[in-house]
């Protein structure tokens, strides 16, 4: 295929201007592991400033640039315009004023949240595919963000399908025009589905550096391929019934069924415990010894129906004060 052209830069609707540095912790902060940052989707070194990124969901492509003013601009292959216009404003998740849902935190009443919301002011959960987010999160046992990256990027090169190829944006600044840049002589490939993952064999998951977690993700992709619908259904129940599903499934525990539940679900009472917030918890309220089950109770009662957002707020100021954002494990 010819190398496809891409579509001028526009604002992403309903995204309200943000600063690099919450651009890059809402797409490259544990939630998504699809993004690159960069011109040409090179990873950025930790401390970087990215204002360009080059990411994918289901069968979309997009380049996104941080403007000037704050705004954040997108551009796509023309051949998915289409798509990824519908898209964008659900997996930024627009139709909410994150702005608002802050300020309805308890912040005034605890000092440090409130310096936590200080920090990443315009902080949102994305919106991201369900049955994604689930394989995403099945990656992240005993793994760093980069690592989860890299195994689902291998697994997209070797097992998906070609959504483009050999992309060359046409533009990437939004004020000053850059010379065509190749972001890649191999196509941009989707991750496979839970159909087509059912038939790739376990070994073969495993030589994509799954490791142990190939069993996992076989075996549900067998299950979710013997009960067609079982995705859908279980991403509309209410919090405590989808989680109770999900955990019906191999290798996921009460973290993995939150963080689901929260970036793929928009489910925002979900509150996963993991090595941060246990370390943030003991350190700033004092939950020092507290199980993961125990700590996450305290934050959904503490939080209260935002606790998932609170949460992100928590993870992405514990990660800064350790100063190690861009690669940390979640």
């Amino acid at each position: 295929m010819d190398n496809i052209s891409w579509s001028p830069s526009v604002p992403i609707t309903g995204l309200p201007p943000l600063t690099p540095g919450v651009l890059a912790e809402t797409l490259d902060g544990g939630q998504a592991f699809r993004w690159k940052c960069g011109p040409s989707g090179d990873l950025s070194p930790i401390g970087s400033d990215p204002r360009t990124w080059l990411g994918q969901w289901s069968r979309c492509a997009v380049h996104l640039q941080h403007a000037p003013d704050g705004t954040v601009q997108w551009s796509a292959p023309t051949t998915l315009v289409p798509l990824v216009a519908g898209e964008l404003p659900r997996y930024f998740a627009a139709d909410h004023d994150w702005s608002a849902l802050a300020d309805s935190l308890p912040w005034r009443s605890d000092a440090h949240l409130a310096q936590c919301l200080g920090a990443f002011p315009g902080l949102r959960i994305l919106r991201q595919p369900f049955g994604e987010t689930l394989l995403g999160f099945l990656c992240s046992a005993t793994k760093q963000i980069v690592q989860i990256k890299q195994m689902l990027a291998l697994l997209a090169a070797r097992h998906g399908s070609a959504v483009v190829e050999r992309v060359v944006p046409t533009t990437l600044a939004v004020t000053t025009a850059m010379p065509n840049q190749r972001v890649g002589d191999n196509a941009l490939h989707r991750l496979p589905t839970w159909p087509e993952l059912a038939a790739i064999s376990e070994q073969d998951l495993r030589d994509c550096q799954f490791g142990f977690r190939a069993r996992f993700i076989a075996e549900t992709a067998r299950f979710l391929t013997a009960h067609p619908g079982w995705l859908e259904e279980t991403e509309r129940l209410p919090y405590v019934a989808a989680k109770a599903r999900l955990r019906e499934l191999p290798g996921v525990g009460e973290k993995i069924a939150d963080c689901v539940l929260l970036f793929g679900a928009g489910r925002l009472e979900a509150f996963p415990v993991d090595t941060w917030i246990l370390q943030a918890m003991a350190a700033r309220y004092g939950l020092t010894g507290w199980k993961p089950a125990q700590v996450a109770q305290f934050g959904r009662a503490h939080f209260g129906p935002l606790a998932g957002l609170a949460q992100q707020y928590l993870f992405a100021y514990e990660r800064r004060a350790a100063k190690g954002i861009a690669h940390s494990g979640i």
